[in-house]
């Protein structure tokens, strides 16, 4: 199945991101974009989307330092001495999308700024002997 025939699901959003792609929806209809996908168009109310492969350029909209995390992240070696950023991303396209942001002094927040500029990387895990692919945003 071709990623164009593919549903608008979560999961295929995902298959993505295994994938190294950051995928949206686009309404054929007003051309509004949506990331995580859709299978409606909350602007026009069309059901009559497509799949479309985001640039991965952004800018920092929000953001925050954290010192305790996720069980996940406290794995990963996140802690009160090593903090990680989670932030909020306007994409070029205008969808906005929440993901890790690395490649910043997360222990001096003061040097991070919304309209920072990003890109979109991916982030290799290994999870018991698995590898996961998360999204993820760095400087530009």
């Amino acid at each position: 199945m071709s990623e164009s025939e593919k549903d608008f699901t979560t999961e295929n959003y995902l298959e993505g991101i295994r994938n190294k792609k950051l995928l949206g929806s686009k309404c054929k209809n007003c051309g509004e974009q949506y990331v995580p996908v859709r299978k409606l168009c909350t602007k026009c109310n069309s059901a009559n989307m497509e799949w479309v492969e985001m640039s991965g350029k952004g800018e920092i909209a929000a953001f925050t330092c954290i010192t305790v995390g996720t069980p996940f992240f406290v794995e990963k070696g996140y802690d009160r001495n090593k903090p990680y950023c989670f932030s909020v991303i306007k994409l070029e396209e205008g969808p906005m999308i929440s993901a890790q942001l690395i490649g910043v002094d997360e222990s001096k927040p003061e040097t991070i700024s919304v309209g920072m500029p990003v890109k979109v990387t991916f982030i290799e895990t290994d999870v018991k002997g698995d590898t996961r692919v998360d999204l993820g945003f760095e400087p530009a």
